[in-house]
């Protein structure tokens, strides 16, 4: 049969693969709203019955009590405030520098970094326990020890005081995106101003649980923050974050090195978490596919090779529209779709969304489908249906051309 021939069968089988195309397979049941966000879930109504909303109440219906309320119940209203009085204020911990001073005895005064076993050792005494204390309780220990040891008669003036925080370790478990340990509160040698390093005294934000949090990828919207744990040694404290969130200055406490921070999840998807905050993600940065309509190429239509980044709380067809899948000539461009690749956090299952786009631009209960984009998530844009047949007809030109070339 000469190629020629071949052409239409080509073209044949080619336009009736662009007449449908399956529902992506999921393994979670996300069609019902039963995925890790409801807004997930298939359109299972045409748009003249959308007359309410329902995620919000699907998402809700799976929440578990909020721990903070309940154990502030338990405690008299005293649970989180208890916590957070124990661990508020600057306290040291390991390679901390210390300045020291003990009246004009150049015996003693002098910078001191607190060693790895958490002690201060100055000369001539026994190692003074700092892990976790506060430097009036240091000034307190030296000079029981001065007295005890006769080398004053009377207390001396003593004084101790910050000279530099070191960056500490903490290990973040929970309900945040990426759970790991994490080194918090360092400074490189360009940060530090010259004034404040021949200063006495410190100060530093750095080594704060809300560093923590963000340093591990931010709190996912299961997260129960009214009541995240710290364990430090043997004690185990609970805080309530949720202040960040509501415009409340709340107890952020500062960490040590060694403090365990896990943050429980409440099983549900929290539409309110979903925004910028101190302790949430600092953006979503979105993987996206090639392009060809609107937009010929990537660099043309300013997407980077690999991602673009988001703010956190974008939903999925404001990704669609910053993706440039939007717009265009409405005859030949109206009729698009694009897919979501996300992943459950909690799961660690992928799902895979598709929407059309126009469908979903013109439904009133919009807000119903329309998920929040979460880290890590992936954007794939799809043509419309002229497009795809005008694709088509490109390519049986070109079939068509190299057909008459070789006879």
């Amino acid at each position: 049969m000469p190629v020629r021939s071949y052409i239409p069968v080509f073209a044949a089988m080619v336009l009736g693969n662009c007449a449908s195309y399956d529902v992506p397979d999921n393994l979670e049941p996300v069609a019902m709203g039963d995925g890790y966000q409801a807004q997930y879930r298939d359109i299972d109504v045409a748009r003249s019955d959308a007359g309410f909303l329902r995620s919000r109440a699907i998402n809700a219906r799976k929440c578990l009590p909020l721990r903070g309320g309940i154990e502030a119940q338990q405690n008299g209203g005293k649970g989180s405030g208890l916590s957070a009085a124990a661990l508020a204020g600057e306290r040291l911990t390991r390679n901390d520098l210390v300045d020291i001073r003990v009246g004009d005895d150049e015996t003693f005064n002098g910078d001191y970094v607190i060693s790895r076993d958490g002690t201060l050792k100055l000369p001539f005494l026994r190692p003074i326990p700092a892990q976790g204390r506060t430097t009036d309780e240091i000034e307190d220990d030296i000079a029981r020890q001065l007295l005890r040891d006769e080398f004053y008669a009377d207390r001396p003036r003593i004084s101790v005081r910050i000279a530099d925080f070191a960056s500490v370790t903490v290990g973040v478990s929970g309900a945040v995106f990426e759970p790991h340990s994490v080194e918090i509160g360092g400074l490189s040698g360009d940060q530090i101003d010259g004034r404040r390093q021949d200063a006495l005294g410190a100060s530093s934000e750095g080594r704060n649980l809300s560093v923590a949090l963000r340093a591990a990828g931010g709190v996912r919207p299961d997260a129960d923050i009214s009541a995240v744990k710290v364990r430090r040694g043997a004690s185990v404290y609970t805080i309530d974050m949720r202040g960040v969130f509501v415009g409340q200055n709340v107890v952020d406490i500062m960490l040590l090195t060694g403090d365990e921070v896990e943050v429980p999840s409440r099983q549900c998807f929290q539409e309110d978490l979903m925004r910028p905050s101190p302790i949430s993600p600092p953006g979503v940065s979105m993987f996206l596919s090639n392009l060809t309509q609107p937009a010929t190429n990537n660099a043309a239509s300013a997407i980077g090779q690999t991602v673009r980044e988001v703010p956190y709380g974008t939903r999925y067809m404001q990704a669609v529209i910053d993706s440039n899948c939007v717009g265009g000539a409405r005859g030949t461009s109206a009729d698009r779709s694009s897919v979501l690749f996300s992943r459950n956090p909690v799961t660690g299952v992928s799902v895979v969304i598709e929407r059309d786009i126009e469908d979903l631009l013109r439904r009133a209960d919009r807000d119903d489908f329309d998920p929040y984009l979460l880290p890590g998530d992936a954007l794939a844009c799809y043509d419309s249906t002229v497009t795809n047949v005008t694709e088509v007809g490109r390519v049986i030109g070109v079939i068509g051309a190299a057909a008459l070339l070789s006879q």
